[in-house]
């Protein structure tokens, strides 16, 4: 099956006042269509790192990265923006809501830079927001919502466009434990009913245990890789 995340030999290295540091150090990764996969380990590992690369908000000092089959290295900055706008999905620990607009218009956003009609953009919105039980909250602010709803808004933003990749970066971060098991059984009704794919950078052990793949990052390499 061709893979919908094809990493090659990536390696990245950053200056930490102006000491080189190797943040990814030749890694080989590919995820298939529909899998549910945890990238784990400690601060400093690499997690992170290689899922901004995937997502193209980072480029790979060494080594080919292809997301859906498409070569990310010689895009420019609009071609990568435009990948990114129509193909990934992203859910960030910090939520990055626009805080003037409503769960529905922050929905919608994307969408209205993907050059959607506001009525299909109004019917998707509601469509997305229904099916993560905020329905009756789609005209309330960032502010006047909990950690946990705002962070199913961000979800809702990151799928309603369909996109061929789910990225959650560190996604428990900011949530309680009984939160937290409501977004991981949402991920997983999106994975296993939708299929999907998802790929989460995170230390948390529960995040780990929904994913069917779990594999583990240190000093920038991937030291352990187990499907269960």
């Amino acid at each position: 099956m061709k893979s919908v995340i094809d990493c090659r030999g990536v390696s990245r290295t950053y200056a930490d006042d102006g000491v080189p540091v190797r943040a990814l150090q030749g890694v080989d990764f590919q995820v298939a269509p529909g899998e549910f996969v945890s990238l784990a380990g400690p601060s400093g590992s690499g997690k992170t790192t290689l899922l901004n690369i995937i997502g193209a908000l980072d480029k790979a000092d060494e080594g080919l990265v292809f997301l859906d089959g498409v070569d990310l290295a010689p895009l420019s900055a609009s071609e990568l923006s435009d990948l990114r706008l129509h193909r990934i999905g992203f859910v960030f620990q910090s939520y990055n809501l626009i805080p003037v607009l409503s769960a529905r218009e922050n929905v919608e956003f994307i969408m209205q830079l993907q050059g959607v009609a506001p009525r299909e953009r109004a019917e998707r919105a509601h469509d997305v927001l229904a099916r993560l039980g905020l329905a009756d909250m789609a005209d309330r602010r960032p502010g006047e919502l909990s950690g946990g709803q705002q962070q199913r808004v961000a979800i809702a933003r990151a799928i309603v466009t369909n996109p061929s990749v789910l990225l959650a970066d560190e996604p428990s971060a900011n949530l309680d434990s009984a939160t937290t098991e409501e977004l991981l059984n949402l991920l997983r009704r999106l994975n296993e009913d939708q299929g999907v794919t998802i790929v989460t950078a995170t230390h948390d052990p529960l995040v780990m245990s929904y994913a069917r793949r779990r594999v583990q990052l240190k000093d920038g390499a991937i030291v352990h890789d187990e499907s269960v």
